[in-house]
Order: structure tokens, then sequence, then C-alpha cells
């Protein structure tokens, strides 16, 4: 009877802990295809009902998905610091900026350009995940709570990947600012299944645009994927060109290098500052995730004054050390001449003032 005991109640606690991973993952997982097709159907990168990108790409190696789960399970401690992440004091000032980055840890960044803010992937969940127990977790806290935040005018979204499209802060950006949601194609729906009311929703194909509170907003190319379910590729992905009276910031997104980015610099060039990825790369996805020094390159194609790197240091979702990201692009950097500032996680970065930069994440690997 003991023994049954023991065994009923793991069977229980093991049925509860499934419950737990399980509980709020179908919204979180978004639209359904269904949902998303005929607003995705427009666009003439949709054929056999799934976006393409213009260089041919594989987002994982043929047969390559039981060796990654393998890789993923063993890695132990790689792409993880030694010591606690370091937070800056995020600086609101009343008024926005002529030129500002506020980095909130991997792709999360709020752009002040010309007296407005622009706030790009904002995630602040725990996990990138549809599970609050399974899933990446944060190395590092928000430096900020999303309800502190100042106003801003609009929300851009480069993807539906849980790191850089998440339901949480959607919702709470929903309930707390009144800015524009600003997507790739196909994206609205998940914004529509997730309460976010239709008169602030705005969809674009690459190179359209919209203009929000003198800021004429860009949907540009890029090179990745999109999917938070079992189905691939069904909304678009991009980045973004963000152009004011005086100023042009490029913020990339999530993306593989590609030639296309010198034909986007010579149509929308040249950039004040470029936010371009330089984590998450493996030899294993090159098409889809570009790694530092492709970075600095794609900077130099683009037209960009300063390089500040993103998508990198809080969640770990590649093999590579925690710090390698920065160490490369700094390396490729001076090589190329290229101007670079690597900011702390909440830390706002003045683009027009020099930056004394303190080497802050050298002891941390």
């Amino acid at each position: 009877m003991i023994g049954r005991g023991v065994f009923v109640a793991a069977a229980a606690a093991g049925a509860g802990w499934v419950a737990r991973a399980a509980w709020g993952t179908v919204p979180a997982l978004g639209a359904s295809r269904s949902a998303i097709k005929p607003y995705a159907a427009a666009s003439p990168r949709y054929r056999d009902r799934r976006f393409h990108n213009t260089d041919p790409s594989s987002s994982l190696p043929s047969g390559s998905q039981s060796g990654l789960a393998k890789a993923f399970v063993t890695r132990g401690n790689t792409g993880r610091p030694r010591y606690q992440i370091p937070l800056a004091t995020p600086l609101a000032p009343a008024a926005a900026g002529e030129l500002a980055v506020t980095w909130f840890g991997h792709s999360s960044v709020l752009i002040e350009i010309d007296g407005h803010r622009v706030l790009a992937d904002p995630v602040w969940s725990e996990r990138v995940s549809p599970s609050t127990v399974l899933g990446p977790s944060r190395m590092h806290p928000v430096p900020v709570a999303l309800a502190d935040l100042p106003p801003i005018d609009a929300v851009v979204i480069s993807h539906d990947h849980y790191d850089h499209l998440d339901q949480a802060t959607i919702i709470t950006l929903t309930d707390t600012q009144t800015a524009m949601f600003v997507v790739p194609i196909g994206v609205g729906a998940h914004l529509r299944r997730w309460k976010v009311p239709e008169d602030r929703i705005i969809e674009l194909d690459w190179d359209e645009q919209a203009d929000i509170a003198g800021l004429t907003l860009t949907c540009a190319e890029a090179r990745h994927f999109s999917g938070r379910g079992l189905a691939r590729d069904t909304t678009l992905w991009a980045s973004w060109v963000i152009v004011g009276p005086r100023r042009k910031v490029f913020f990339g997104g999530d993306s593989g290098y590609t030639p296309r980015f010198a034909d986007l610099g010579r149509r929308y060039g040249p950039f004040d500052v470029t936010l371009l990825p330089v984590g998450a790369y493996d030899e294993r996805w090159p098409d889809i995730h570009m790694n530092p020094e492709e970075a600095v390159r794609t900077h130099v194609d683009v037209g960009g004054s300063l390089l500040v790197p993103v998508h990198w240091a809080t969640f770990n979702l590649a093999f590579h050390p925690w710090g390698e990201p920065i160490s490369r692009a700094i390396e490729a950097a001076t090589a190329a001449g290229v101007a670079l500032a690597v900011p702390m996680v909440g830390q706002r970065l003045d683009a027009l003032r020099p930056l004394v930069q303190k080497s802050w994440w050298e002891d941390l690997y």
C-alpha cells in the first residue's frame, strides 16, 4: 500500500507539473494559420502557404534536430556568465532626446529619435517560451518595470519568435501605453488574438512604411524565419528603418547576413545608429543568425555611423560562451574602423555624446 501510495503521489505530482507547464500555452502560441492567412496571402513573398527569404535559406540542417536537442541538454553552463550581470539604473528624461538608445537586454531597445520614442522587440517575461515553466529563462532581471516606461509613440516588432514577441508584454503595453504596434504582415493576427485593438495595429510588407508622430517607420528586408508552434514561416520577418526629421536608426531585428543589406543601405541609409544582432550564432544555422563579424559587415553595408550590438546577454540560445559575441564584435569593429558602443543592461546611451566605454562584461565569463 505504501508503494502504491508513493506511486500515486508521484503520478499526481507529475500530472501537476505537466499542467503547470502547459498552463497558458494555447493563447501564447498566438493566432492560427487560418487566422493569419487572409493577411499574409496579399504579400508577393507568400506562396505555398509560407513566406520566403529572397536568398535561399535554411533554419536548420536536415536531420539535425535530434543532435541539437542533445547538445542543448548537455551544454552545461556554456553560454552563461560566471557572475551576476550588472544592471544600470534606467534614465528616462521627461522629453525624448534627439538620438539615444536604452538597452533592456537581448533585443529589447527603447529608441529616442528627434524627440519621439520607439520601443523595439519588447520582451519582459521570465522565459521566452509559451510555457511559464519550460524554455530559456532570463540570466538577469528586467532593469525597469513595463509600467514605469515613459510614453512611447510606437512599438515595432521584427518577427514572431518568443524572444522578440511576448504575449504578456504586449498585453501590458496595450493597457499602459497608447502607442501604435507596427509589425510585419501576418504578425497582427497574433496581436488581435491577444485583444490589441484593431485601430492600434499597422501591418506592413517589406518596403512599406507608416508615418507616426512625425516619424517614418519602414518595414525592411531581413533573412530569417518565423513560427510560434509547429507551423513555420506563416508570418513575415523584418528589419526596421526609423527616420525622423534629422536622424535615422536601423534596427536589424534578427537576421542572417545577406548582400541585400547593401541594397537597403543605398535605398534608406546612411544611419546615425544601427542596432544589430551579435549573439545566438552557430555554424549549424548560418543563414538565419549573423555572427559578430557579419554584424559589423552589415553595419558597413547599410552605412552606419555608430553600432550598438543587441541580441545577446539575456537568454542562452546557442552554444558560444556568454561574452564571446562582444569580444568578437569589438575585434571586428576595431579592424574595420567602426565606432561601437556596448551599454550595460538598462543603460541609456546618448548617441550624440562620446561614450566612456567601460568593459563591464569582461570579468563575467
